[in-house]
C-alpha cells in the first residue's frame, strides 16, 4: 500500500512557477507518481535543489519547510546520471534560438574555461594552477553565440584548456546533431593540438587574440570571446558554483546544467 504524498509549497524566489514546472516535470519523472519510493513531491524536491544550487547552502542546511537533504541528494544524483538536465537545457535552448528566429541547432560556439576554488570535499581531485595561482577544479564549457550553455568538461586545474577541446566537440556535437562548424577561442587554445581536434569532428578553430597594445592595459571587448565570459559571469551568480563544494565532478557539471536551466526558464517563463 503506497504511502500519502507529501507536498511542499512554494515559498523561495528560487522556486519554480507552475508554468515552469508544467515545462520540468516530463523530464524529471524517472518513476511512476504511484511509485512506493514516490513519497515527497518531486516538485518540492526540484525547488530545494534550486535553491541548494542558488544560495550555495549545505545540504544539511536545507530549510525545513522543504523535503529533507538525503532525500533531495538522492534524486539530484539520479536526474545527474540519467542526464534529464543536459536534455532539459537542449530543448530550452533550441526554444530560445526559435524565438530569436535562429536556426535550432548553432554552427558557431565559443569555448573557455575558468577555475574555481576547491573545498575540503573536492580536495582530493583538486589541482593547481599557476597561472591563476588557485588549487582547485576547472570548468570548461562551450556556448553558442546566445549565450546558452551546449557542454561542460570538469577537470583538475591544471589541465590545460587546448586538452579538453576534443571533449567538449563531441558533447556539443552530439547535442546539435553535428551542426557546428565554427569555435572561437582564447589564446589559451593556440596550437596543432587544439586545431587539429577541431578538425576531426569537422569544426574550424579560431584563436581570437588581444590587439598588441603599448602603454597601459586595459580591458578589450573581443568579438564573439565576450559571450563565454557573460555566460561565467551569469553562472557565477549561484552560490553553489563560486566554489567547487563537491565531492564528484559529475556533480560540479550537473549544478552548471541546473543553473543554465534556471536561466533559460526565467526568460522564457518568467
Amino acid at each position: 500500500m503506497n504511502r500519502k504524498q507529501i507536498t511542499y509549497p512554494t515559498n523561495y524566489p528560487s522556486d519554480c512557477t507552475d508554468d515552469q514546472w508544467e515545462f520540468c516535470a516530463p523530464y524529471l519523472c524517472l518513476m511512476t507518481e504511484d511509485a512506493a519510493q514516490r513519497r515527497h513531491c518531486l516538485r518540492g524536491v526540484f525547488n530545494a535543489l534550486r535553491y541548494l544550487v542558488k544560495t550555495g547552502c549545505p545540504w544539511r542546511y536545507l530549510p525545513s519547510d522543504l523535503p529533507p537533504f538525503s532525500i533531495v541528494y538522492q534524486q539530484a544524483e539520479r536526474w545527474v546520471q540519467s542526464g534529464v538536465f543536459e536534455a532539459m537545457a537542449d530543448d530550452l535552448r533550441k526554444l530560445i534560438r526559435a524565438l530569436d528566429q535562429r536556426n535550432l541547432n548553432p554552427s558557431a560556439m565559443i569555448v573557455d574555461g575558468r577555475t574555481i576554488q576547491s573545498m575540503p570535499e573536492s580536495g582530493p581531485r583538486a589541482g593547481y594552477d599557476g597561472y591563476k595561482r588557485k588549487k582547485g577544479s576547472k570548468v570548461h564549457v562551450a556556448v553558442d553565440t546566445l549565450g546558452n550553455l551546449l557542454a561542460v568538461v570538469v577537470t583538475p586545474a591544471n589541465e590545460q584548456e587546448r586538452h579538453q577541446v576534443g571533449e567538449l566537440c563531441d558533447q556539443v556535437q552530439e547535442a546539435c546533431g553535428q551542426s557546428v562548424q565554427i569555435s572561437y577561442a582564447d589564446q589559451g587554445y593556440t596550437g596543432d593540438e587544439a586545431r587539429e581536434q577541431c578538425e576531426q569532428r569537422g569544426i574550424e578553430l579560431i584563436v581570437v587574440k588581444l590587439p598588441k597594445m603599448e602603454g597601459e592595459k586595459k580591458f578589450v571587448l573581443l568579438p564573439k570571446r565576450w559571450v563565454v565570459e557573460r555566460s561565467f559571469a551569469w553562472l557565477n551568480r549561484f552560490r553553489r558554483l563560486a566554489r567547487d563544494y563537491e565531492r564528484m565532478a559529475d556533480h560540479l557539471a550537473g549544478y552548471h546544467w541546473v543553473a543554465a536551466i534556471m536561466l533559460a526558464l526565467n526568460s522564457l517563463l518568467p
